[in-house]
């Protein structure tokens, strides 16, 4: 036995007409047809049920034929997938016949026809077959696949992005005329394709997010971090700027030109101190949330003296190396670096034992 069966996806048959679903028989279908088109004459579903029955015309002088109607929900998704599938189920209960049963799908796009597989899985079919208006086929399947592109976060985001940078240009390139900068958006956009093209081919983007999402959750749980890393990169910047100022002052005593370690000495003079400053908030603002978060151990301490051990020894010896200190208060620097650098390690490492045996387990301190 063949079954017709005409797919309405979004419900425009029960919604605009009131009629209910599922539709079974010739009379029935042909009926519902009828009051779709005096409700919504331009309605694609109203050709899908004339066809239904025409099908049912034309292949019933060869075999018995069924016809029927079943429809989804307004949304047109998963749910509407369901519906379609459980009123498919009431038109196959309804069905008396001895031989087997198998359909022929009228759809009036490919949208309905996502719900071929839902169908597939409790009848075999034979064809699927789209009805649409003849100049609307090819606006229609193109519609369906921009609304498809649309839908989908990658390729929305591969497509749009830098397509609307490009459709940027113009107008930025307008108002830097008037702003006097008529090179700056060249340049900006230009940067910004690179930048976008650069991420997606390293396939970084989910670095980014991942970034950008801890960057939010530490503004909203209030973490230390965040702000002892922005003061951290202003004291990179001015480190680097003194050690520039730094090698400058070098070469104006310097007759002739600088040899490597002496460039490198200058630079790491100027810059130590303010490197050290960093590297001390940044270990300072960390080992604060840990304790906020009740993750601290007392051995996170270690990290400022390590970065105080570490500022000091290449303090001296950059200074060294420029002639403003001696070899014996080199060795004295070295010395006391290494020693600050043990006995703190050893400090806390015992002063953690000693609350673990206190507790009976692990520091949660």
């Amino acid at each position: 036995m063949l079954l017709v069966l005409c797919v309405d996806l979004d419900d425009d048959l029960g919604r605009k007409t009131g009629v209910p679903t599922p539709v079974v028989g010739r009379n029935e279908v042909e009926h519902a047809a009828v009051s779709l088109a005096e409700a919504d004459p331009e309605d694609s579903d109203v050709n899908v049920l004339f066809e239904g029955v025409h099908l049912h015309d034309q292949y019933s002088t060869d075999e018995e034929v069924e016809v029927a109607a079943v429809t989804g929900l307004e949304r047109g998704d998963v749910a509407a997938n369901r519906k379609v599938g459980r009123e498919v189920d009431e038109v196959l209960a309804s069905i008396q016949s001895d031989d087997p049963v198998r359909a022929v799908v009228v759809t009036d796009g490919a949208q309905d026809e996502s719900v071929v597989p839902v169908i597939r899985s409790r009848v075999p079919i034979d064809a699927v077959k789209r009805v649409v208006v003849r100049q609307a086929q090819d606006l229609e399947s193109m519609y369906y696949t921009l609304k498809q592109v649309m839908n989908d976060p990658e390729t929305r985001g591969t497509l749009l992005v830098p397509l609307g940078i490009l459709l940027l240009i113009y107008p930025l390139a307008v108002l830097a005329d008037v702003l006097g900068l008529p090179g700056a958006v060249l340049g900006v956009s230009s940067a910004a394709v690179g930048l976008y093209a650069l991420f997606r081919g390293l396939g970084l983007e989910s670095t980014v997010d991942a970034a950008v999402e801890r960057v939010r959750s530490g503004l909203y749980t209030g973490r230390v971090t965040l702000i002892t890393y922005v003061v951290a990169a202003a004291l990179l910047v001015i480190g680097g700027v003194e050690g520039m100022n730094q090698l400058a002052a070098v070469r104006e005593n310097t007759s002739g030109s600088l040899a490597p370690p002496t460039v490198v000495a200058a630079l790491t003079y100027g810059a130590v101190r303010w490197f050290a400053a960093a590297g001390l908030t940044t270990s300072l603002g960390q080992v604060t949330d840990e304790y906020l978060a009740e993750r601290f151990r007392w051995r996170y301490l270690n990290a400022p003296f390590y970065v105080l051990s570490i500022a000091a020894v290449l303090h001296m010896l950059s200074a060294f190396f420029l002639g403003y200190v001696t070899l014996t208060e080199l060795a004295a620097v070295l010395t006391a670096g290494t020693l600050v650098s043990v006995l703190s390690t050893l400090t806390f490492a015992v002063v953690e034992s000693w609350r673990a045996d206190r507790k009976g387990g692990p520091d949660a301190a």
